[in-house]
């Protein structure tokens, strides 16, 4: 097992924006290199212990759905090594299995948490009004 990447340093590439888990670098003015690190967030609070390869397993989740549903709607990847746009065994060794070179698109701004439960404001929502943001849930939930 490697050792977890917490945070990417890329020197190589322009470093555009550091998120809860993703940093980006710019690769030139179509492309974008997006290196997903074994931070943890939760609650949007980042956490200070990440978790080795956390960041392999979710790139290549989100890698195969990508190319999964590509023919249903048109998205971001691009058949770029994310290799073969870095320089040195460090930098190759940061995005190895764990980075992705992508096409720069308007992003569509749509967040969803998924859960099999209702938590904190939105369980309170949903015992004063049966709703959760607005939307009825069937009654009797628990």
């Amino acid at each position: 097992m490697a050792q977890p990447l917490y945070e990417s340093s890329i020197k190589s590439l322009p470093f555009l924006t550091r998120g809860k888990v993703r940093d980006m670098y710019a690769v030139d003015d179509k492309h974008l290199l997006i290196v997903t690190t074994d931070r943890l967030s939760a609650f949007d609070v980042i956490l200070s212990d990440p978790i080795p390869d956390k960041g392999a397993v979710l790139n290549a989740m989100s890698n195969f759905w990508f190319a999964r549903l590509g023919h249903v709607v048109p998205n971001h990847l691009t058949s770029i090594s994310p290799e073969s746009v870095v320089k040195g065994a460090d930098e190759i060794a940061q995005v190895k299995g764990r980075a992705v070179v992508v096409r720069r698109l308007k992003p569509l701004p749509i967040e969803a948490v998924v859960r099999g439960y209702i938590i904190g404001s939105g369980w309170k929502d949903y015992q004063s009004s049966g709703k959760v943001c607005g939307i009825a849930l069937p009654p009797g939930l628990k």
